[in-house]
């Protein structure tokens, strides 16, 4: 059967000039119409290779930069709670160090606590002028003891309280029956607190039990 169509057909046939491009097109068109078909399909399967193998590697780069992501992500989460751990480590350090710092000045000033309560004891003012100074004595004893109050110092009230090592120290002993053996019966040196935690041991003086002495009876002549 003839075909119903030339197999060339002259662009100028027709009475008027066609456009370069259109020319172009058309011979493009009958090149392609010559490639046999056995070839398109190989051609398109070596193409359909190609994309199938660059996707691939594709696909392994995109994993290979997952894990890479996950190991980072790993080794920051390690670095942050290493720094958190660091970061806690040194802020109680420092705690530590402050409230030491605090507990050995407080403490050189104990003394000077011990003084003003003893002073206070021994002074009887008599005189108008007496008392004056004994007043101002009392208002800077007393302003000294407001600043250790604001500073978490408490002195301890150990009179009556069973004795407790952890809180006193004994350096004297009595003998009586009105106490419970171990009772705490004066206060020789007073202890103080620091917070929580005891910043001078009180001295004490405790209640030890009497010892019963029977007499015996002398033998008559």
């Amino acid at each position: 059967m003839k075909s119903e169509f030339p197999s060339e057909i002259n662009p100028n046939e027709f009475g008027h000039e066609v456009s370069e491009p259109a020319v172009e097109q058309f011979q493009q068109f009958n090149q392609v119409q010559d490639i046999p078909a056995e070839e398109i399909d190989k051609d398109r399967s070596q193409t359909i290779e190609i994309n199938i193998a660059a996707l691939s590697a594709l696909t392994g780069q995109v994993e290979s930069l997952k894990v890479q992501v996950e190991e980072r992500s790993t080794q920051y989460m390690r670095i942050a709670a290493d720094f958190e751990n660091y970061r806690k480590r040194t802020s109680k350090e420092k705690e530590e160090i402050d409230l030491q710092v605090k507990r050995n000045t407080i403490t050189e000033l104990l003394p000077v606590v011990d003084n003003f309560e003893r002073a206070r004891s021994h002074l009887k003012p008599q005189s108008e002028g007496e008392m004056t100074i004994h007043k101002s004595y009392q208002g800077v004893y007393k302003q000294l003891v407001e600043c250790l109050k604001r500073l978490g110092v408490a002195p301890m009230r150990p009179e009556g309280q069973q004795f407790d090592p952890n809180l006193h120290e004994a350096v004297m002993r009595e003998a009586t029956d009105e106490y419970p053996e171990g009772t705490v019966l004066e206060e020789l040196v007073r202890g103080y607190y620091f917070g929580d935690r005891v910043l001078r041991h009180a001295m004490v003086k405790v209640a030890t039990p009497k010892e019963d002495v029977s007499s015996s009876p002398e033998d008559s002549v």
